[in-house]
């Protein structure tokens, strides 16, 4: 399975990384949303999911999903909230963007590697899945 995790820490998305790349995903990283769109844009083939923080300079997690759900090639890529924005609102703002999931910092490993097991990402076709 491939995942484009956008944010801006770069300590993130190395948490992230380490929990992902022994499932067997591979991992590729975006530090906002603005350098997630030209990585999207790029890549020959859509990745089977994007992790993405809200609060990001440049261009927000929110901002990006809905570029994400507005562009044809892209807009069935599971997209899921990985973000200290924890408000009731928020949630169902990203969820009413076309956010499919939402995980609020901080998280356990065995909580991302869940929530893609409930988006049905471990089941893509062999050679891609990621593993519990």
């Amino acid at each position: 399975m491939l995942v484009l995790v956008v944010d801006d820490s770069c300590a993130m998305r190395r948490v992230i990384r380490r929990i992902l790349t022994p499932a067997g995903c591979e991992v590729v990283e975006a530090p906002d949303g603005s350098a997630a769109l030209r990585m999207l844009a790029a890549m020959p083939q859509p990745p089977d999911v994007i992790l993405s923080d809200w609060d990001m300079p440049h261009l927000n997690g929110v901002d990006l999903l809905t570029a994400v759900r507005a562009h044809p090639q892209w807009r069935d890529i599971a997209l899921m909230m990985v973000t200290g924005e924890c408000a009731q609102s928020q949630i169902a703002h990203a969820m009413a963007a076309g956010a499919d999931a939402y995980l609020t910092k901080p998280f356990t490993p065995a909580a991302v590697l869940e929530k893609l097991r409930l988006l049905g990402l471990p089941d893509a076709p062999a050679g891609r899945g990621c593993a519990n």
